[in-house]
C-alpha cells in the first residue's frame, strides 16, 4: 500500500510554472496524492494584476483537467512573501509537502540562465526533495 503524498508546486503564471504544475499533476498518480499550487504574493503584487487568494486560477484548473487529475485533491494556496521564502515554507503546516516542484525560471527570467534565482535558492535551501522542471518541458 502506498502512502499518500502532498506535492507543492510553485505557480507565478509563467509558462515555466505551468510546466511545473503539469509535472506535479502527472506525478501525483496515487489516488490520494494531493497537489497544492503555491503562489507568493509579494509586496508589489497589487500592481501586476494579482492572482486571487480565494479563487484557483482558470489555467490551473484547465491543466488539472488535461492531466485527468481529481480536482478534489487540488488546492490553491497564496501566502505573503517572496517566492523563495513562501516555497521553502511549504514543508511546514499548513501544507506539509513531501515534495516541492518548481519551474526552472519564472517571470523574472534572464534567457542566458539555466536556473532562475528562485529555483536556485530553493534547491540550495530546501529541507525536502525538490524537482526543477526544465524550461519548455514537453510534458
Amino acid at each position: 500500500m502506498s502512502v499518500a503524498r502532498t506535492i507543492a508546486v510553485g505557480f507565478d503564471g509563467s509558462r515555466e510554472s505551468e510546466s511545473a504544475v503539469r509535472w506535479a499533476l502527472l506525478e501525483a498518480h496515487q489516488p490520494h496524492d494531493d497537489v497544492v499550487v503555491v503562489h507568493a504574493a509579494g509586496m508589489l503584487e497589487h500592481l501586476h494584476g494579482a492572482l486571487s487568494r480565494d479563487v484557483t486560477p482558470p489555467r490551473v484548473l484547465v491543466l488539472a483537467r488535461e492531466c485527468n487529475f481529481n480536482e478534489m485533491h487540488l488546492r490553491w494556496f497564496v501566502d505573503d512573501g517572496d517566492a523563495c521564502s513562501v516555497l521553502l515554507r511549504a514543508g511546514a503546516p499548513p501544507i506539509n509537502a513531501d515534495l516541492l516542484v518548481v519551474g526552472s525560471r519564472g517571470k523574472g527570467h534572464r534567457a542566458e540562465l539555466l536556473l532562475g534565482s528562485t529555483s536556485l535558492e530553493v534547491v540550495q535551501n530546501a529541507t525536502m526533495p525538490v524537482v526543477v522542471v526544465p524550461t519548455h518541458s514537453s510534458l
